[in-house]
């Protein structure tokens, strides 16, 4: 007599939750790879002006002045000796 063993408790592959576990993990991490690549290619930054230069040159013409009054203030108050301040108000 041959000793046979029977499958009959057995079920199929996908039924098997450690099955999941083991897939289930590479096939996530290939699907936020596919969406990340989507993102990165339809939500592209757009390419940096050519004259970035001169363009930055012409804003801090524009705001230079404006920019750097009250540093300049704040600076020269407080190289100002307290004899020459003006009285404070009451």
């Amino acid at each position: 007599m041959t000793d046979q063993k029977t499958d009959e408790g057995a079920s199929p592959w996908w039924r098997h939750p450690i099955m999941w576990m083991v897939v289930g993990g590479p096939a996530a991490v290939v699907v936020a790879g596919c969406v990340t690549a989507w993102i990165a290619v339809h939500g592209a930054d757009p390419v940096v002006d050519a004259d970035y230069y001169r363009h930055g040159v012409e804003i801090n013409r524009t705001l230079g002045a404006k920019a750097m009054l009250p540093a300049q203030t704040g600076r020269n108050h407080a190289m100002t000796p307290a004899r020459d301040l003006p009285p404070a108000k009451p």
